[in-house]
């Protein structure tokens, strides 16, 4: 058995044995550890005792563990709470299995060394149960709010919500008195509050629901109800009921904002899809079925660029935006100089042409790639979510779409308001006879504004890819979408496909709650017939002559 600290310091230090104030400091110091034998167990005689057919006995172990401080009471605590500590039969020593790379290796769980590889049958484990989870969940807990990552510390916190109680409110003051960091200051004052209502002192706890009051956390809601419906004094219960009130109050406006969101998120996407097909289809009058191929074939410029530069997916999406304008841009410019510009002026046959050049670029991506979803990734930079508090977090990916479809949105208009492309575009939509008259090239201009329409086609294919399966079909998802937010918003004007594509994002998404998401595109449908036969011009009417027409 492995001497205490007291007993080391009697045995060794000089002139112990003569001198009777270093005698009675010896005893007194033998006194204090004898009535405190869990702090008088070294590392390794703990660590042994882990290794016992009593529950109670494994728990009482693990606290001594956790007083002990050692350097490897992390690494063990986890492992058993993972089922890894074993007993090795041969002699009873309590180790550490990793049976990862196909072979059984153990390490020595008081030391750390390495002893070799067993078999199956040569160790057994060390069994645990529900109680002895939630202690180890604690002890692990506790061990890590003493880390110098804030990250490490907040996750402990965290861990520690599921056994709050008074006498843990000692060490999480102590806790708080050292941090520094705000949001694990934050958590550790919510905890203490948390473990105050389960004390008696009325005055605490009253204390304690003001300040969860301003918590939004789910163990703060679940206390206060508890406490709300159990509590023996009425001022208490009525505390209580009002901090619930104030939390839920709180909790509806965070799920409006989330709900708002992802209509932007949703709007943004379709102002992406539907931007391209507000300038071919305002100006030229096409109705263009293949437009949703042309996204398609964004998204897979996107899946590419990114086979070939597999070590650089952070820098790839840099490369597929101008790859994807300039590949559907082409193939845009292709379709409106082999097909479309014959048939000007008959828009039920420029709508058969598109479908059927639709089906052939389907058919070409199935043959050329794939006829199988294939697989885009997400760069670093793109992945994770941007967490507001405990109730509330947006995603990086639909975050940035938000932001990257507003710039597209911008470029656009400053293209059309600032270039002499642009003037040129504006003329023929709103005279096509009086831009001709004034020596304008309109069939140029038909080109160069289909081959506009289709690249900012492939760049909202671009973002599709981040957030949806990219697949031959994927296009026949958004066509109606586009043509609805461009009837809505108003032919040919942008800043009417801009209000339409968010204002029909976010009325989806708050109408996906209580009808689905099916009823609600065909209520929003129902909508977009409804508003139309009063304004068939949409939000933002044409104008020109050839809007009159």
């Amino acid at each position: 058995m492995a001497r205490s600290s007291a007993q080391y310091f009697i045995r060794y230090p000089a002139g112990a044995g003569t001198n009777p104030w270093l005698r009675l400091l010896g005893l007194l110091l033998l006194l204090v550890t004898a009535c405190n034998p869990l702090q008088a167990q070294d590392f390794s005689t703990a660590v042994q005792t882990l290794d016992t057919k009593s529950f109670s006995a494994k728990e009482e172990a693990i606290s001594a563990l956790v007083e002990t401080g050692g350097d490897r009471t992390l690494t063990v605590l986890q492992a058993m709470l993972e089922g890894n500590l074993h007993s090795r039969n041969e002699d009873g020593l309590v180790v550490i299995l990793d049976d990862r790379g196909g072979e059984r290796r153990i390490y020595d769980a008081a030391q750390g060394n390495d002893l070799g590889t067993v078999g199956a049958r040569e160790t057994r484990k060390i069994g645990i149960n529900n109680s002895l989870r939630t202690a180890l969940r604690g002890a692990i807990a506790r061990l890590n709010l003493g880390s110098p990552d804030a990250t490490v510390r907040l996750a402990a916190v965290q861990a520690m919500f599921s056994e709050l109680e008074p006498r843990l409110k000692p060490l999480l003051q102590e806790a708080l008195a050292r941090e520094e960091d705000g949001k694990v200051r934050d958590l550790l004052t919510t905890a203490i509050a948390i473990s105050d209502l389960e004390n008696d002192d009325t005055a605490l706890q009253l204390e304690a629901i003001e300040i969860l009051d301003d918590s939004i956390l789910p163990e703060a809601r679940n206390r206060l109800a508890v406490l709300a419906e159990q509590a023996d004094s009425p001022r208490l219960r009525e505390a209580a009921h009002q901090a619930l009130k104030n939390i839920e109050f709180r909790l509806q406006l965070y799920a409006l904002a989330e709900t708002i969101f992802f209509g932007m998120s949703l709007g943004s996407v379709l102002l992406l899809a539907a931007i391209g097909l507000a300038i071919t289809f305002g100006v030229m009058g096409v109705i263009n079925m293949a437009h949703g191929e042309l996204i398609m074939l964004g998204a897979y410029t996107t899946y590419l660029v990114q086979l070939a530069m597999p070590n650089h997916l952070e820098w790839s999406m840099l490369v597929a935006v101008p790859a994807a304008f300039l590949v559907s841009g082409a193939f845009g410019v292709a379709i409106e100089r082999s097909v479309i510009r014959f048939l000007y002026g008959r828009p039920l046959e420029t709508l058969l042409a598109t479908f059927g050049i639709s089906l052939i670029l389907q058919q070409l991506v199935r043959s050329a790639i794939s006829a199988q979803n294939v697989t885009v990734a997400n760069p670093g930079w793109m992945s994770g979510s941007l967490e507001i508090n405990a109730v509330l977090s947006i995603t990086y990916n639909r975050l940035y779409i938000v932001i990257f479809a507003l710039l597209v949105f911008v470029a656009l208009l400053a293209i059309l308001k600032k270039t002499t492309l642009g003037l040129q575009v504006r003329a023929v939509a709103q005279n096509r006879p009086m831009a001709r008259a004034m020596g304008i090239r309109s069939e140029w201009v038909d080109a160069m504004t289909f081959g506009l329409g289709s690249g900012i086609a492939g760049v909202a294919g671009v973002a599709l890819s981040q957030i949806t399966n990219v697949g031959p079909n994927m296009g026949q998802a958004y066509i109606i979408d586009s043509f609805m937010v461009v009837v809505f918003g108003g032919v040919a004007n942008l800043w009417g496909t801009l209000v339409g594509a968010f204002t029909l994002g976010i009325a989806n998404k708050f109408l996906e709650p209580y009808s689905g998401a099916v009823l609600a595109k065909i209520l929003i449908l129902v909508f977009i017939i409804l508003f139309i036969q009063k304004r068939p011009r949409g939000l933002f009417p044409q104008k020109g002559r050839m809007a009159e027409n």
